[in-house]
């Protein structure tokens, strides 16, 4: 198997048009979850499984160069539909974070339209289309690993903005993520419209 084993046996399995769909940024501190879809045929899938995609694997287990390397070759692929979507940090804070995720996964996959979704994790019933949920898709499903490079990838662009927008945070290197230094910079600074407040914003 080597060192991945990402494959197309779900995408088989599922018959006709499928995609592929997952998360990014449910742990983190300030901004929004993103969620992305991916969705190429069969055929195309096997090519690139082969070739251009061969790399391409759950999106914790690459580097922030290589994923942003692979995410240009996805959206740049012929015949490839691809959809990124989000919940901003205020809808977190009022639907909760679960909800929120499942809220930017439904905005991704209704931008692709009907097909079936393959879905990482737990079952997501306000899905728009048929669904089947697979734990660790990412890391078995080259449609989810897909997914999940797009939804990192263009939550670490939003970071990267917020750090412009709000200097002394650090958010470009944690990205959000609950760290010494991202407390640190809440109890010096407050916290900024960005942070969800109904996370815990303190390390007390």
């Amino acid at each position: 198997m080597g060192e991945s084993s990402i494959g197309l046996d779900f995408e088989k399995a599922a018959g006709g048009e499928v995609m592929g769909i997952d998360e990014a940024g449910r742990g983190p501190l300030a901004g929004g979850v993103y969620a992305a879809a991916v969705s190429v045929s069969l055929d195309r899938a096997e090519e690139l499984l082969a070739g251009d995609w061969s790399g391409i694997n759950d999106s914790k287990k690459l580097s922030e160069k290589k994923r942003e390397l692979l995410a240009e070759k996805i959206k740049a692929t012929e015949g490839c539909k691809w959809a990124v979507a989000s919940a901003s940090a205020k809808e977190i804070d009022e639907f909760n974070i679960l909800n929120a995720t499942h809220l930017a996964m439904r905005r991704a996959a209704e931008k692709l339209g009907p097909m079936k979704i393959l879905v990482d994790g737990l079952p997501v019933k306000s899905l728009p289309y048929p669904s089947q949920n697979i734990i660790k898709g990412d890391a078995k499903s080259l449609l989810i690993a897909a997914a999940s490079i797009l939804a990192k990838t263009a939550r670490d662009a939003e970071l990267r903005e917020l750090d412009r927008r709000y200097p002394g945070y650090g958010f470009a290197k944690h990205k959000g993520y609950p760290t010494k230094a991202h407390y640190a910079a809440i109890e010096k600074l407050g916290p900024t419209p960005e942070h969800r407040r109904s996370f815990r914003l303190c390390a007390k």
